[in-house]
C-alpha cells in the first residue's frame, strides 16, 4: 500500500473550502514561490508517513462536523498533486465514506490529473500570474505545468474556486486583473468563486530558520482595502453565469 508524506493536519479549517474542514498539508512542491509561507513543505523529506487508511480514519472522526456545516477534507501542501498515487487512493476512500473532497493546488504535479479529478468535488486553483514570464519571476517555473492541469479540468465536472495572491508591484494593477479575467473566462471551467489573497509577511521567519534567501525582501504587505477593491473589480469582469 502506497504511503503519503504528510507535513501536518489542521482539524477545524474554515477557509480552505466550504464548511468545517480537515486540511491535510502534504509534503512536496515543484514551485518555489517568492511569497510561499510554507517553504518547509517544498521537499518530500520530513513529515510523517501515513497510509490512506490511516488518514481517512483520522478524518472520519470529524464527519458530524462536515455534515452539519457542509464541510469535508482539503488536501493542500506543498502541492498534493506531487504525490498523485497517495492522493488518488485517499480521495477514493474519502468519497466511499461520503466525505466532500477538495484539493488546494497550483496545478503542478506528477500527472494522473483526470483520474484524480474524478474523485474531487472542488478545486482551489492558485493562479500565480497571468503570463509565463510572470510565473517565472514569482515561482521559478513557466506556465506549462498549470496549463496541463487546466486541460484536465476542462474534461472534468469539478467546481473551481480561483485563488490569487496580490503582491505590491507584481500583481496589483487593474491591467493585471483584466488579463486574469480573460484567462478565467476563456480557459477555466466551472468557476464559482474568486479570492484575492493579500500578500503578507507572516512566513518570513521560516526562511531565516531554514537558511533560505527571501526573494521579496523589502516588499510591503498588500493594503487590504486596495486588495478588496481589486477583488471587486476582478469579480465584476468574470462571467460566472457561463461556467
Amino acid at each position: 500500500m502506497v504511503k503519503g508524506k504528510i507535513h501536518s493536519i489542521e482539524s477545524m479549517g474554515l477557509v480552505d473550502g466550504p464548511g468545517i474542514r480537515v486540511v491535510v498539508f502534504m509534503q512536496g512542491c515543484k514551485l518555489r514561490c517568492a511569497y510561499c509561507h510554507n517553504p518547509d513543505t517544498w521537499t518530500l523529506n520530513g513529515g510523517e508517513e501515513m497510509t490512506a487508511d490511516d488518514l481517512v480514519a483520522k478524518v472520519e472522526r470529524f464527519k458530524p462536523f462536515f455534515q452539519r456545516s457542509g464541510g469535508g477534507i482539503t488536501f493542500s501542501g506543498g502541492d498534493p498533486l506531487v504525490q498523485p498515487e497517495f492522493l488518488l487512493e485517499a480521495l477514493k476512500k474519502c468519497k466511499a465514506k461520503g466525505i466532500h473532497t477538495t484539493i488546494d493546488t497550483a496545478g503542478y504535479g506528477n500527472g494522473n490529473y483526470e483520474e484524480i479529478l474524478k474523485y474531487t468535488d472542488l478545486v482551489l486553483l492558485d493562479l500565480k500570474h497571468e503570463d509565463s514570464d510572470g510565473y517565472l519571476t514569482l515561482t521559478g517555473s513557466n506556465t506549462e505545468g498549470v496549463n496541463l492541469f487546466i486541460e484536465a479540468l476542462k474534461n472534468s465536472d469539478c467546481r473551481v474556486w480561483i485563488r490569487h495572491v496580490v503582491v505590491p508591484g507584481y500583481t496589483d494593477s487593474i491591467e493585471h486583473m483584466d488579463k486574469l479575467a480573460k484567462i478565467i473566462n476563456e480557459e477555466i471551467p466551472n468557476v464559482d468563486r474568486i479570492d484575492l489573497l493579500p500578500y503578507h509577511l507572516l512566513g518570513v521567519n521560516k526562511y531565516e530558520v531554514l537558511g533560505i534567501k527571501y526573494k521579496l525582501d523589502g516588499v510591503p504587505p498588500m493594503d487590504k482595502e486596495r486588495n478588496t477593491e481589486l477583488q471587486n473589480y476582478l469579480v465584476s469582469k468574470v462571467n460566472f453565469d457561463k461556467k
